[in-house]
């Protein structure tokens, strides 16, 4: 029987075959990772003063239309362009975020901001929920959609073809309804505390996606990402850096 991982590549590589020209976006391929174990959670410390900002709690839009979190004024800022249908940054998420949030973020050492980079159509419909609703939201949703990412995309390799004619309905709002649909994306986001009407609009927001496009284009054009996950520290890109194992060390020597 196949492993898991082998799974999960072969039905993204269906949804991408399958909805590669919903936005005329091409499919980036992700570079290779070691898989992970989910890492717990991290809590707020019970020594926390009250006048110590809880910078875990602190969420803030960029001008590269990112979402940051952490202490605006810290001196390391580190920038992560992620996929939703990539396993290998379902498996940074799940292995980064708690030692970001207690080594780096919880004591204003340094901001976290993540940059949704679109490599197919699902990505799209997934950063359309993951922005979906207020500011503060978005960490908790990106969350909750890579964590689920082997769920909701195993329906990928099972379309029916009335399925994959709506997902190429000439409507937006439809094609990615159909999309959200299909993929039980609309369960997981309710459990998060949406509603369906929520979602619809959100999902049927054109000009959404026409910025999350313009934002891929810029992230391989300026920042020379070409797959993911991909990641800045100040502004600069690091090369041969796909994983939280390569990572951490570069982090690590900043904050020293």
């Amino acid at each position: 029987m196949p492993n898991m991982r082998n799974r999960l590549t072969a039905l993204i590589a269906a949804g991408v075959l399958a909805v590669a020209m919903i936005m005329g976006i091409p499919a980036s391929q992700a570079r290779p990772a070691p898989r992970v174990t989910p890492a717990a959670h991290p809590t707020a410390s019970p020594a926390q003063s009250a006048k110590t900002p809880n910078w875990n709690a602190t969420v803030t839009r960029t001008p590269d239309e990112g979402y940051m979190l952490g202490n605006p004024d810290a001196p390391l800022h580190l920038v992560a362009y992620l996929s939703y249908t990539c396993p290998h940054c379902a498996d940074f998420e799940a292995e980064a975020d708690a030692q970001l949030r207690l080594g780096m973020i919880a004591p204003g050492k340094g901001t976290y901001e993540i940059r949704p980079f679109l490599r197919n159509g699902l990505d799209l419909a997934a950063a359309l929920l993951a922005e979906c609703g207020a500011t503060s939201k978005f960490f908790g949703n990106t969350q909750a959609l890579l964590a689920g990412q082997r769920t909701w995309m195993a329906p990928v390799g099972a379309l029916t073809e009335a399925q994959k004619g709506r997902w190429e309905s000439p409507d937006f709002g439809t094609k990615m309804r159909a999309i959200a649909s299909d993929l039980h994306l609309y369960d997981l986001m309710e459990r998060r505390g949406y509603t369906r009407a929520e979602m619809d609009r959100c999902l049927s927001d054109k000009a959404r996606a026409d910025r999350l496009a313009k934002r891929t284009a810029a992230a391989t054009e300026k920042d020379f990402i070409n797959g993911t996950p991909g990641f800045l520290i100040n502004g600069v890109t690091l090369t041969g850096t796909y994983s939280w194992e390569v990572l951490k060390p570069q982090i690590d020597a900043r904050l020293r």
